[in-house]
């Protein structure tokens, strides 16, 4: 039995169309329940770990780059701190495509974000590597770091042990001037169903929920690439 509720129609549609429409409806409504339930979820997770250390990035400025801890990404008032990891180490040829696609979205929301959290983008290559490639991009707004001097990548595990980059978003929050991990999109280590993606950073990432609307969906073999 269908629980939609609402008596919007569109111009021509048929009946076969309402009713298998009605159906998706069902299955749109149960989903936007089990994600307010999974957020939910994850906003009541216990404080993790403390971090083992202070980490040192490298940031650019107008001039030259400056060393910044971890502690320092904090704004005042804001006590939640979102890390990205960019896959673009000093070994890879080129940025990764699909963390560009994302970036390139997520540049754009920054203002918005900053409002409630602090947002920064770590990757491996030196500072001066990834600002030219911001300034490729266009991107205005993103705050991006190197994490060539430090063991962030290692010790959240955003970088294999023999140096491969890895895409996660981490999350971090000070409490009584103390800083602690809170969530790490670990879906991505997790196993998954034949033929899916690991998805654990979809939320963040406009390309394929946008695509996902299409009756084509995300397609079996497109990625998104660094240019067309």
């Amino acid at each position: 039995m269908s629980t939609s509720k609402h008596t919007i129609r569109f111009p021509n549609e048929s009946q076969a169309y309402r009713t298998a429409r009605d159906k998706l409806l069902d299955a749109e409504i149960a989903l936007r329940r089990q994600i307010e339930t999974v957020a939910a979820q994850r906003r009541t997770l216990p404080l993790g770990g403390e971090v083992p250390e202070d980490y040192l990035f490298e940031e650019a400025t107008p001039t030259a780059s400056r060393s910044v801890h971890l502690s320092q990404l904090f704004a005042n008032g804001k006590d939640t701190l979102l890390v990205y990891s960019f896959m673009f180490g000093p070994q890879m040829v080129n940025a990764c495509p699909a963390c560009t696609s994302i970036l390139d979205a997520l540049d754009g929301e920054v203002p918005h974000v900053e409002q409630r959290a602090n947002l920064v983008v770590v990757a491996k290559s030196p500072i001066q590597r990834i600002h030219a490639f911001a300034q490729i991009r266009g991107w205005r707004h993103l705050r991006l770091l190197s994490s060539a001097s430090c063991t962030y990548n290692q010790d959240y595990h955003t970088e294999t042990a023999k140096g491969d980059q890895l895409p996660l978003l981490n999350v971090f929050v000070r409490r009584d001037e103390r800083i602690h991990h809170s969530y790490s999109t670990e879906l991505f280590y997790a196993p998954s169903d034949p033929g899916q993606h690991a998805r654990h950073v979809d939320l963040i990432w406009p390309l394929w929920n946008l695509l996902d609307l299409t009756p084509e969906g995300r397609g079996e073999k497109w990625s998104p690439k660094l240019s067309y």
